[in-house]
């Protein structure tokens, strides 16, 4: 049993959106992005960016106290370092080969998004055997793709399988939700439950992020209070119900005037279809200050930022939009939210 009263902590492990690495000469200041929900002395870990192992290390949360992994979406950039995480750290986990890490996430599309209107030739899809893989059946693809490291260590070394570590699973969307991948990604829903223990129960409400679907944000409910985490999502009403009156909102942001520096004077049809994909996918600041204030959030953090390279300015202008506390996290802040005191 973990010791509750240490409380609800979120440990901003890597806070950089995008299948970048950010900065080119220099420190990278932000990683991929990964956040860990701390209740107690176990974590639960949502996405898997690249660097996530790293920065567990670096914020001392031992992967012995990992309980799920949880993953918004399919995009590399939160899912890139789920091998690294499973295979680097069975070291750190033979002790678990009873009680396995689930890793929870988006099931199989179903069919290939539609392509893009900029296309002069419909490009060839990778991988047409099977083109939209789910959470499951990427891990298991993602095991067999390590099968020669792993067998040398499994049949040489006596070390566990990461199949005996984690267990891969689809989060069901619910049948009356009216959700189909292509003409109705994002139904008006409300939350639904995907996961629950002791410490907490976790809901979860389909996003707008095209053409990926299912893509979901994520609220974590416990004894010491709420925090709610967007995903990759433009503005959705969605987003709203699932952070109604939440302590803390981790939410996505976009500096669009990045975009227009980034594609100006660019008129192939790849730089415009990406040009497209960043405005009906994504969030501003002003738009992530908007949804928390009608949510009634209690504190506002931006993560997922792209570019992971702007200076402090760029995020703060628009966060005035939002009257609570306003948080602009780096790799590794905690955002400690203390236990609520018992009614009197």
């Amino acid at each position: 049993m973990a010791d509750t009263e240490l409380g609800l902590r979120v440990i901003t492990l890597g806070t950089a959106g995008g299948p970048r690495w950010w900065g080119s000469g220099q420190p990278i200041r932000r990683t991929g992005i990964a956040t860990a929900i701390a209740v107690g002395d176990v974590f639960y870990l949502v996405d898997c960016g690249h660097g996530v192992g790293r920065r567990l290390n670096e914020a001392g949360l031992g992967m012995q106290n990992l309980r799920m992994v949880f993953l918004t979406h399919l995009h590399s950039d939160h899912t890139i370092d789920l091998a690294s995480l499973a295979i680097f750290g069975l070291y750190e986990m033979v002790g678990r080969t009873g009680g396995p890490v689930r890793v929870l996430g988006p099931g199989d599309r179903g069919m290939l998004p539609p392509v893009s209107s900029r296309a002069v030739v419909p490009p060839h899809p990778v991988a047409p055997h099977c083109p939209t893989p789910g959470t499951r059946r990427m891990f298991e693809t993602l095991v067999a793709a390590h099968a020669t490291d792993l067998n040398d260590r499994v049949l040489d070394g006596l070390r566990p399988s990461p199949r005996d570590l984690f267990a891969a699973e689809d989060i069901v969307v619910p049948a009356a939700s009216g959700y189909h991948p292509n003409d109705n990604p994002t139904p008006p829903m409300e939350p639904f439950e995907i996961y629950r223990d002791e410490l907490v129960t976790v809901t979860a409400v389909l996003v707008e992020h095209p053409p990926i679907a299912p893509a979901f944000g994520f609220r974590f409910e416990t004894a010491s209070g709420s925090v709610t985490i967007s995903g990759d999502t433009a503005p959705t009403a969605n987003m709203v119900r699932l952070a109604r009156d939440t302590d803390l909102l981790l939410h996505e942001a976009i500096d669009f005037d990045f975009v227009e520096r980034q594609y100006a004077g660019r008129d192939d049809e790849g730089s415009r279809a990406s040009r497209d994909h960043h405005y009906k996918s994504h969030t501003s600041v002003r738009d992530a200050a908007r949804i928390a204030t009608e949510a009634g959030a209690r504190r506002l953090a931006l993560h997922h930022l792209v570019p992971g390279t702007a200076p402090e300015a760029v995020w703060r202008a628009g966060a005035d939009q939002f009257d609570g506390e306003f948080i602009l996290p780096d790799d590794l802040d905690v955002i400690s939210l203390h236990p609520v005191p018992a009614p009197v």
